[in-house]
């Protein structure tokens, strides 16, 4: 094959991977939106599609990476090139991670909703927040958009001020309603999980730059005092895979 219909098919298997992952982007933003909105409605049924859909964005991972590792053995990318195929790699995986936060947060509506506590008025701006930065920065991927990936970056500071505000709120409350101290912490766990989605919103826009430039971003701005619960990773959260 010439190098021109080479570099051709790579182009056209490239964008097909993008698209895969695009795709997947998309069944985590919804899936968060529908745990929200599973969340704030008390629907246990809605909650169950969230957990059920999650095995979607897990099979589209797995044929990413039989599609990457299948580009590069069969296409000898440049360095440029492979590049970008690890790019997509490392953020299919991040992608993964987000959908398990949204189903997370579905899989804690039980625990909540008979609760006197209801999800407080933060929570569903900052997963809109949380969600539009998904969004964002996945067309950013698709658009190889330097600017757009550094400015989903920046957002990653008011997700992290919403998470301190709720934290805050939630402690007050858990002093004075002792004994709504249970549902009250799944209601905190659910915050930390908008919050790590955000922070991996961030990871895969400082990816994306990378790819786009070959340049690194700098340190990124943090909301202040960002406060960290127990749990900090999903693998120590019993609602966790």
């Amino acid at each position: 094959m010439a190098t021109g219909q080479i570099e051709k098919a790579f182009d056209e298997e490239l964008d097909t991977l993008r698209g895969t992952i695009c795709e997947m982007g998309g069944l985590a933003e919804q899936a968060i939106i529908e745990a929200m909105a599973a969340l704030v409605r008390g629907d246990h049924d809605a909650a169950a599609r969230v957990v059920e859909r999650d095995h979607r964005i897990d099979a589209l991972e797995t044929d990413i990476e039989r599609a990457a590792v299948q580009l590069i053995a069969l296409r000898s990318p440049t360095p440029d090139e492979l590049r970008e195929v690890v790019a997509a790699l490392k953020i299919a995986s991040v992608v993964e991670r987000i959908g398990d936060y949204a189903k997370n947060i579905a899989k804690r509506v039980p625990s909540i909703e008979d609760s006197r506590i209801r999800p407080i008025s933060l929570l569903p701006e900052m997963a809109r927040i949380a969600g539009e930065m998904v969004h964002n920065v996945l067309d950013a991927f698709a658009a190889r958009d330097a600017e757009k990936a550094r400015q989903v970056r920046e957002r990653d500071v008011a997700v992290d001020d919403f998470y301190n505000s709720i934290f805050r709120a939630l402690l007050t409350h858990m002093m004075e309603h002792p004994h709504n101290i249970t549902p009250a912490t799944h209601l905190l766990f659910v915050a930390r999980n908008l919050e790590r989605i955000g922070d991996h919103a961030t990871n895969v826009a400082e990816m994306v730059y990378f790819a786009a430039t070959g340049q690194h971003l700098g340190d990124r701005a943090k909301g202040a005092d960002t406060t960290v619960i127990a749990a900090d990773d999903i693998g120590n959260d019993p609602y966790g895979r």
